[in-house]
């Protein structure tokens, strides 16, 4: 898994160049708020059971037909499943929030995640609606702790939303 630190300075040496003032920008960012995305990814492991709870009880809330007969999460095995998939999903968004760097969701959660999803005929657009809620969930919760700028939070999980949404599963 690579950070934001080491992504920049490989993209740099395959290029054969010296940092310019866009490489020490991207470095003074990323050192700045590293203290926020460390303290945040703490708010996310302290509280992880609850935000899967509570995005998964959103979720079918506003998705009812998910949980009734003939619905993805119907039975039990299905709807704890669902909350798995949601839980997997939290805790490598925050691997990629302390990164810096989203390589991990590629590595660990996106590859190969089209084929699963065929093979057992689950529907995207409820996954997500879920991690959606999930960021929601985590923001407010970042943000009572104290964590002024809360905008770190958004980019693993609008990552993996868009990387899902671009995919034809």
């Amino acid at each position: 898994m690579r950070d934001a630190v080491t992504s920049l300075i490989k993209n740099y040496d395959i290029a054969g160049r010296y940092f310019d003032r866009n490489a020490i920008d991207s470095l003074k960012s990323y050192f700045e708020s590293g203290t926020a995305r460390v303290y945040a990814a703490g708010v996310i492991n302290g509280n992880a059971a609850a935000i899967v709870k509570e995005a998964g009880l959103k979720l079918f809330e506003e998705l009812p037909e998910l949980i009734r007969p003939g619905g993805n999460a119907y039975t039990t095995r299905r709807y704890a499943a669902c909350l798995r998939d949601m839980d997997y999903y939290l805790r490598y968004a925050t691997y990629a929030l302390v990164a810096g760097n989203m390589d991990v969701l590629d590595e660990r959660v996106l590859q190969g995640l089209r084929e699963t999803y065929n093979s057992l005929s689950v529907p995207i657009g409820p996954t997500v609606r879920g991690i959606q809620i999930m960021k929601d969930i985590v923001k407010e919760q970042v943000a009572a702790a104290g964590v002024a700028n809360t905008s770190i939070v958004d980019e693993p999980f609008d990552y993996i939303t868009r990387e899902l949404s671009e995919q034809d599963i």
